[in-house]
């Protein structure tokens, strides 16, 4: 070997060192760094004999990102819908925590409580019928019936009105994302072209990846030019070349019964039930499933134990004659008549205590033993037809009332034939079912998305102590280097003094 092709080996050798050391040390830099994967030096024995390094590239696992993104996208669903339970199930007190469905012992501001409450004054009402705080009792606890139902309904609306803004929020992220990844690949794309080092790109791209599974559940392909489509996890093409156009209207107002507006990518709808291919994961479909679907069926609920309290505590005609059936101690505005079970949505929002049975509003608490309170002009509604103060006929049957099987609505999602009180506790044992799967449901994919990044970051994040393994082995080289490159200008010395 000649001293020209020693120094050009020694020369190459360092070379070779100094791109190492680069890799090395950003390797160690970017340690803490979420999403950076970890770069490696590709070196290879030039014609000369030395070492050079041809190319830096990073480790990944496709498998493992998918699977870091699949699980984000189920927990962001899952925690959507968590979110909004809560809100609902703050509206029954202790239900998100109780260990029991009773609704008196397990939940103490719920239409179950409630109604329990009132059985109870009515009870006592009829021990003391003659007593007009006691009648009293049985109007405070009626009110505070209609204001549980009154704040379950309030609650409803306001966590639809949420998700449904929160939808649009969540939009508008996925679009902006969209138009960051199209950046990013255009630049992935560009350098693969031309061989610069884009890893730092790569790496920008699986972050917008994650972040937009979090937003609504994707898959992705890469293409042979460095590129990567993305689809929905329903197969909806979110990016292909190109960004695709997500947009969504938000409802000004959510009223009972009205379902939201659909996303629509490209036209297409990918949520409600008019959708060809609804999206199944992210925050996207857990808000869309919380505002269209199960906040409804708590809705519809609720409005199926206030046509049923109507119903329950009406009056009729005592006369025999044709005075239609009317509502008595619950009413709402406008009645004209009592609803049936098909008619009842909305009435959980509307419905009161009638004016005519309450003293702060002007009327009579002792209707409640006599009867009148549809019309107390029309004695057709009169049940205590003698006056007695001691007569309990009425109440006796208004207790009866929540303990008597009457038909519901199969919309609501729960059984079509059964007591008020029944019914009543079934909805707080749904709502609390629900709450309790999706809290469940988040700690477990949020175990998931911990497990599954954890690998992710095992099989392509930094490890300090190999990096510093390998920095120890390039000073090694390097001072091997030096060592030769010293004998070898020690040789060019001789050589030279010889001459």
């Amino acid at each position: 070997m000649s001293l020209s092709t020693a120094l050009n080996i020694l020369n190459s050798a360092f070379v070779s060192n100094a791109a190492q050391s680069a890799v090395v040390s950003s390797n160690i830099s970017n340690a803490s760094t979420k999403g950076y994967s970890r770069e490696i030096a590709n070196v290879v024995t030039n014609y000369a004999g030395g070492a050079d390094v041809v190319s830096v590239t990073r480790e990944a696992n496709a498998a493992l990102l998918g699977q870091v993104n699949a699980s984000t996208s189920q927990a962001s669903y899952e925690q959507a819908l968590s979110d909004g339970l809560t809100t609902l199930a703050n509206t029954v007190s202790d239900s998100a925590s109780a260990t029991s469905t009773s609704g008196s012992t397990a939940n103490g501001a719920s239409p179950s409580a409630m109604l329990a409450n009132l059985q109870s004054a009515l009870e006592t009402y009829d021990a003391a019928p003659n007593s007009s705080s006691t009648a009293q009792g049985v109007v405070t606890a009626a009110g505070q019936l209609t204001q549980s139902l009154n704040a379950g309904a309030a609650a409803v609306q306001n966590v639809r009105q949420k998700a449904d803004s929160d939808m649009a929020s969540a939009v508008n992220t996925i679009n902006t994302l969209l138009s960051q990844f199209d950046s990013v690949n255009q630049t992935i794309v560009a350098g693969t072209a031309t061989g610069a080092n884009v890893n730092s790109a790569l790496d920008s791209r699986d972050n917008i990846l994650t972040q937009l599974s979090q937003q609504i559940g994707i898959s992705t392909v890469a293409n042979t030019d460095g590129s990567m489509s993305i689809y929905t996890d329903s197969g909806v093409t979110l990016f292909q070349g190109s960004p695709r156009t997500v947009s969504f209207a938000t409802t000004t107002t959510l009223a009972d019964g009205v379902t939201g507006n659909a996303v629509m990518v490209d036209g297409v709808p990918v949520t409600g039930a008019s959708s060809p291919m609804p999206i199944q994961s992210g925050a996207l479909a857990g808000l869309a499933n919380l505002r269209d679907n199960v906040a409804p069926q708590y809705g519809a609920q609720l409005d199926q134990i206030a046509n049923g309290l109507i119903n329950a505590f009406a009056e009729s005609d005592q006369t025999g004659g044709t005075a239609p059936t009317m509502p008595g101690l619950f009413t709402f505005p406008g009645a004209t008549g009592v609803p049936s079970a098909s008619a009842a949505t909305g009435l959980a929002g509307e419905i009161e205590v009638n004016a005519n049975a309450d003293p702060a509003q002007g009327g009579d608490a002792t209707r409640i033993r006599d009867g009148g309170i549809a019309d107390p002009t029309n004695s057709a509604y009169v049940y205590n037809t003698t006056g007695a103060a001691s007569y309990t006929g009425r109440i006796a049957q208004l207790m009866s009332a929540a303990t008597t099987s009457q038909s519901f609505s199969a919309a609501a999602g729960l059984t079509t034939s059964s007591s008020l009180s029944d019914y009543a506790d079934a909805s707080v044992s749904w709502l609390q079912a629900q709450h309790q799967q999706a809290s469940t449901q988040v700690d477990y994919q949020n175990s998931l998305v911990s497990q599954a990044t954890t690998a992710l970051s095992n099989a392509t994040g930094v490890n300090l102590d190999t990096e510093m393994t390998n920095m120890l082995s390039i000073e090694n080289s390097y001072s091997t280097t030096a060592k030769v490159l010293t004998t070898v200008n020690a040789m060019l010395t001789s050589l030279l003094n010889a001459v």
